[in-house]
């Protein structure tokens, strides 16, 4: 038997690509193709480390497997099929079809999926003479890093004006989809599926604003100011909010402690999870930790909302505090705001 290092290692991907590895060609990429590009790129790794893997890992493997899928049922295979036969059986064919359409988890289109095997630069090569709503709409359906990579390839003068859509866009018409579609079709893209998608916000564009280098952040986020002032300051409230606070080094989040009112930083604390506690209040002597957390206690329930204001409040100084140099807010690598 495999020792306990060996057990753990052979769990997660190895396991995984220890049975891929045991599938002919034709079984393992039946089932590489049901999985997302993330999940494909560490199975890879995972299939090279384990290419000359020992007969009784083999057996550890196979039985974690065999361990996990007793525990498995089948209930959703076929599940599609399964609903709309029963649905069709019991409400007759046109009665079903507009239950259907109203109960059915809306999918992506093809090509959207599609988007996540592409790289940042093949995307905005593919993308970089359309319009920016055709744009912001792409960038909204990627992951947030990839999503900024792309957007810090496209032309500067149009950056604002997609962050600027991504974050009023609302549900996407069949129209625009329509020309995604030929879009994507022109870039040798799988035919679309589906209809209308809802992606985009300001939470959106905000995640995408956090993955971009801080000196384009600046000047998007200044000239999103001159152009709309309300969804500027929302997109940056969404970019730093109050669990961002553990980013933060002891030294600039005791600075900005300091600043902050006892019983203001009392009420945001009931809002908190323990590790954020656990991170304010060890960037603070001793005793000023221990007397926030006597009144924590002491204190009843407070009302959600006036958490929010303490936490809104405090987000507030340190922006104030960044603002004028007096601190520094952690976040994207080497980066500081």
């Amino acid at each position: 038997m495999p020792d306990v290092a060996t057990a753990t290692a052979l769990k997660g991907s190895a396991a995984a690509a220890v049975l891929l590895m045991l599938f002919d060609e034709d079984e393992a990429a039946q089932i590489l193709s049901r999985l997302e590009p993330e999940e494909v790129r560490q199975l890879g790794y995972a299939m090279y480390d384990v290419a000359d893997v020992q007969v009784e890992e083999v057996n550890e493997a196979l039985d974690h497997f065999v361990t996990k899928a007793k525990k498995r049922t089948t209930i959703g295979y076929g599940a599609t099929r399964h609903i709309r036969g029963a649905m069709t059986k019991a409400l007759g064919e046109e009665r079903a079809e507009n239950m259907l359409a109203r109960i059915t988890p809306p999918t992506r289109s093809t090509q959207l999926e599609m988007l996540k095997w592409m790289d940042a630069k093949e995307i905005a090569v593919l993308i970089e003479a359309e319009h920016p709503q055709i744009m912001a709409i792409v960038l909204a359906h990627l992951e947030a890093p990839i999503a900024a990579d792309v957007l810090q390839l496209l032309p500067t003068e149009y950056q604002e004006e997609i962050v600027y859509r991504i974050a009023t866009l609302g549900p996407v018409s069949n129209e625009a989809l329509d020309d995604l579609e030929q879009l994507l079709l022109r870039g040798n893209m799988a035919k679309k599926q589906g209809g209308a998608s809802q992606r985009g916000g300001t939470v959106e564009a905000a995640a995408i604003m956090n993955n971009v280098r801080k000196d384009n952040e600046q000047r998007i986020i200044k000239a999103l100011a001159k152009r709309d002032k309300m969804v500027a300051q929302t997109i940056e409230e969404e970019m730093f909010v109050f669990d961002n606070l553990i980013d933060m080094d002891d030294k600039n989040l005791g600075t900005l402690m300091r600043t902050v009112d006892s019983a203001v930083l009392v009420v945001a604390l009931k809002g908190a999870n323990d590790i954020l506690k656990g991170k304010i209040f060890g960037s603070m002597s001793a005793r000023a930790a221990q007397a926030i957390s006597d009144e924590i206690e002491e204190r009843g329930p407070i009302r959600l909302a006036e958490v929010i204001d303490a936490q809104k409040l405090i987000i507030a100084t340190a922006r104030r505090m960044a603002d004028a140099g007096t601190i520094m807010l952690g976040g994207k690598g080497n980066d500081f705001v």
